[in-house]
């Protein structure tokens, strides 16, 4: 277990120790969540490395990471705790053919700790071997309003509550990062029990800093013109623009095809890693393509 920074710039190290390359104003707000026990909420747009800030820090800090993924419908039950229902069924039944012990007794032992399956919630309020874990609650916008407040408890006072079971109050605080696509609006009044940061895409430098973390086996101009492609992408009309995970994914994929630089041959043959909707493949199609490829030379010589 590595022990919690203390400063801004140590948080930057520890990021950067995993091939995080985080902003100064990404990792003030990590280094405040950390520090205040405060969960972090992160907004911005699919790809831009919300998701795995959690799993960075987990991975650095040396904790468990308890992942909740969050979907239209998730209720309490799916999120805390269920009751084993097969298993409590069975000892009913033997109860029964035993004659043994009364009804009282049998729903006391019902439940219990033995018959109550743990979801992500109440994982991360129990205490873990090298400290509090980083609880990830991902895409909380795909989620219902009533699970948002449902949320409010757990995030206040770090506790929750089963109703046949009582209420389990974590002993340390988990480190708590919630993330959010924006593609509806999460509720005021879970917002203002976090620290908010929205993850913009990266400049140029950082994006390169970071695609030279992740795959540094690509050669400097085939990771430059990969950078300022994608970065040229989302300036166009697209339905949907590459994030940095595109950018890394991209990369990866051209130096399996043994790439060295691009071409528009090479982009139209690849274009399904950046861009995931066919709309927008068919709009970078021919001379668009070529024209972006000598705008982007352009920038990277200059």
């Amino acid at each position: 277990m590595t022990a919690i920074p203390q400063s801004i710039d140590a948080v930057e190290t520890l990021l950067a120790g995993q091939g995080y390359v985080a902003s100064r104003a990404l990792a003030t707000v990590v280094f405040l969540s950390l520090k205040l026990g405060r969960p972090l909420f992160l907004e911005g747009e699919a790809g831009v490395g919300k998701t795995e800030i959690a799993k960075t820090l987990a991975t650095a800090l040396g904790r468990r990471l308890i992942r909740l993924q969050c979907y239209e419908g998730l209720d309490a039950s799916s999120a805390v705790a269920e009751w084993n229902f097969a298993a409590q069924m069975i000892a009913i039944r033997t109860a029964e053919a035993t004659g043994a012990g009364d009804r009282d007794a049998l729903k006391t032992e019902l439940f219990t700790e033995d018959y109550l399956i743990e979801r992500p919630l109440l994982a991360a309020m129990r205490p873990q071997p090298g400290g509090a874990p980083v609880l990830l609650i991902d895409e909380l916008d795909r989620t219902d309003e009533p699970f948002e407040a449902f949320l409010l408890e757990a995030l206040s006072d770090f506790q929750v509550t089963i109703p046949e079971f009582g209420t389990i109050k974590a002993p340390e605080p988990p480190i708590v990062i919630l993330t959010s696509n924006r593609t509806r609006e999460v509720h005021d009044a879970l917002k203002r029990r976090c620290l908010y940061h929205w993850v913009d895409y990266p400049a140029f430098d950082r994006e390169l800093a970071i695609l030279n973390a992740r795959v540094p086996e690509a050669q400097a101009t085939l990771s430059r013109e990969v950078v300022a492609f994608v970065q040229a992408l989302r300036r166009e009309d697209l339905f949907k623009r590459p994030g940095v995970a595109e950018t890394i994914d991209w990369a990866k994929c051209l130096l399996a095809l043994d790439v060295v630089q691009l071409s528009p041959e090479v982009i139209a043959d690849t274009l399904g890693a950046i861009l995931k909707y066919q709309d927008d493949i068919q709009k970078l199609q021919g001379l668009e393509t070529t024209r972006l490829l000598d705008q982007v030379r352009r920038e990277v010589a200059a």
